[in-house]
């Protein structure tokens, strides 16, 4: 996923180390995905809303 959005957005991702089995991805204070029932978030939707977070 930080691979994606690097190339897709260039920005940098950080990883932070959380809960085992946890996958929430931040933009700034915003969260904008999460693992939800075990399966992670489409990475196209991901995508999306990092851009309409970047962009308000």
């Amino acid at each position: 996923m930080a691979a994606q959005v690097k190339q897709q957005l260039g920005v940098d991702a950080e990883l932070v180390v959380g809960k085992s089995g946890e996958f929430t991805v931040w933009v700034g204070d915003t969260k904008v995905a999460e693992k939800t029932w075990g399966r992670f978030p489409d990475p196209a939707t991901v995508l999306t809303a990092i851009r309409a977070v970047s962009a308000s």
